[in-house]
C-alpha cells in the first residue's frame, strides 16, 4: 500500500467516525422520543474530527482545516459542558 492509498483510508476512517456521531444520536433520540445529544456522540465528534483534521493537514487543504480545528473547539467545549454538569450534579 502507497502513502496517498493509506492517507486515503485514514481520511475514510475519520468521515465513518465523524458519520457514526449522527446514528448515535439519532438512535438515542429515537429511545426517549426527544432529541438529545448523548456523551458518545461528542466523543465520536472529536475522534472524527482529529482524524479529518490529520486528514486535511496532509492534503494541505487550509479550508478543510480550518473548519476542523473549529469544530474540535466546540466538540471539546460542549464535552466540558457535560463533564462540568455532571459533576455539579454529582456534588449535590
Amino acid at each position: 500500500m502507497d502513502n496517498a492509498t493509506i492517507w486515503l483510508v485514514i481520511g475514510f476512517l475519520g468521515q465513518a467516525l465523524f458519520s457514526a456521531r449522527f446514528i448515535v444520536q439519532w438512535l438515542q433520540s429515537e429511545r426517549e422520543k426527544r432529541s438529545v445529544f448523548p456523551v458518545a456522540f461528542w466523543y465520536f465528534s472529536i475522534a472524527g474530527g482529529v482524524i479529518l483534521l490529520a486528514y486535511a493537514i496532509y492534503k494541505e487543504d487550509p479550508v478543510f482545516i480550518l473548519g476542523q480545528l473549529t469544530g474540535l473547539f466546540i466538540y471539546f467545549r460542549n464535552l466540558y459542558f457535560v463533564v462540568y454538569q455532571h459533576r455539579i450534579l454529582k456534588a449535590e
